[in-house]
């Protein structure tokens, strides 16, 4: 247990969190479901997609025996379609960094504002060995809050990208895998 009385637990064998990612998803999605690219069903094509990719892995936060949130990631590759999406052209030698990418952070409501997401998150990184790390936020939610905490996270905007058509144009945010008290607002 964390001092928060968050208990984290890893797993990169998506059959086994299934039911549990899904759970949470559509709690945290629920105002939104109804819309095409925020369906249950999407979000299971989705996470098949990434369960299958190199290197995923997924921390998820629970409270006693409720899960209130996760995060999970996967390692690009040079040639990743993460990259190919983006619209503007990527800061030198980008791509040629190795990198993992948080396809999702989701905390349910009554947990927010405690530093449990960021918690996840970190514990999610924590062992990676890639040197760089992205993610990709839509800069509306919450009126610009979330991108805004990641950006106290120490990531930085890159591009932008629309994965779905159906979707929300993101944006793309990048920074070093593992920062220093220095580099976190």
């Amino acid at each position: 247990m964390t001092p928060d009385g968050i208990g984290l637990r890893h797993s990169t064998v998506i059959d086994d969190v299934w039911s549990t990612l899904i759970e949470v998803y559509a709690d945290v999605r629920a105002d939104q479901l109804h819309l095409p690219n925020y369906s249950v069903e999407r979000f299971g094509e989705q996470l098949a997609r990434h369960g299958s990719d190199p290197g995923w892995e997924v921390v998820i936060g629970y409270d006693a025996d409720m899960p209130v949130g996760f995060a999970y990631a996967n390692t690009l590759t040079l040639d990743d379609r993460w990259w190919r999406r983006m619209t503007t052209p990527l800061p030198d030698g980008c791509t040629e960094t190795s990198t993992v990418a948080v396809k999702e952070i989701m905390l349910r409501k009554q947990w927010r504002g405690q530093g449990i997401a960021l918690l996840i998150h970190d514990e999610l990184l924590r062992d990676r060995p890639e040197e760089q790390v992205s993610l990709l936020v839509n800069a509306l939610n919450g009126d610009g809050k979330v991108k805004a905490l990641y950006e106290s996270w120490g990531y930085e905007p890159i591009s932008t990208q629309q994965p779905s058509v159906d979707g929300p144009v993101l944006t793309a945010m990048l920074r070093r895998t593992h920062l220093g008290a220095e580099d976190v607002e």
